[in-house]
């Protein structure tokens, strides 16, 4: 009986020191740490949502709208509305070529708009503008004057109007309303 008494308390004693520590299997104890890391994944979704919607409503305070949806009118960017002066008519000639071809342009000058000086003094200098682009278009050649080269002649124009012409007023850009090069 002795010898039983003390098995017991072995056996006691071992499982209360851990000795007898029983694994559970199965889901049992996997089943807790799955929740675990399932409940730190939702929080930490939960917490980036917040931050970033906290963010874009700071950064969109004009935005009615909440968290700002970018539109494709926010990326354009917003062109200058110009008061154009057309008044300059049309200019005839020829090109410099050995076998020339004729020239018909039409040109229209844009400026600041409703800038009255720019618009006085192109019309003070308009025949000064007329002479120079009947030269201008007189010295350039068929290739010169092909379509794909028609924003570097508009820049040559508008930068020789500015340095050479206008003395206190500047154009902002120059457009052809026709440019009609005729072949013979």
């Amino acid at each position: 009986m002795a010898d039983e008494e003390v098995g017991a308390e072995d056996v006691a004693l071992d499982d209360a020191a851990g000795g007898g520590k029983k694994k559970k299997k199965g889901l049992g104890g996997i089943l807790p740490k799955i929740l675990m890391w399932c409940g730190i994944g939702v929080g930490a979704i939960i917490l980036i949502v917040t931050v970033v919607v906290i963010t874009m409503k700071i950064m969109n305070k004009n935005n009615n709208a909440g968290v700002g949806v970018a539109t494709a009118q926010e990326y354009t960017t917003k062109r200058e509305t110009l008061s154009w002066y057309q008044s300059i008519g049309t200019i005839k000639t020829k090109t410099s070529d050995e076998v020339s071809a004729s020239v018909v342009v039409e040109v229209v000058l844009g400026y600041k708009l409703d800038d009255k000086a720019t618009s006085t003094e192109i019309t003070q200098r308009q025949i000064e503008i007329k002479d120079f682009l009947r030269k201008y278009f007189t010295s350039k050649t068929i290739e010169e004057l092909r379509p794909q080269n028609e924003p570097k002649l508009q820049m040559e124009i508008r930068n020789s109007i500015n340095d050479d012409i206008l003395s206190s007023s500047r154009i902002k850009e120059v457009k052809f309303l026709t440019l009609d090069v005729i072949e013979q």
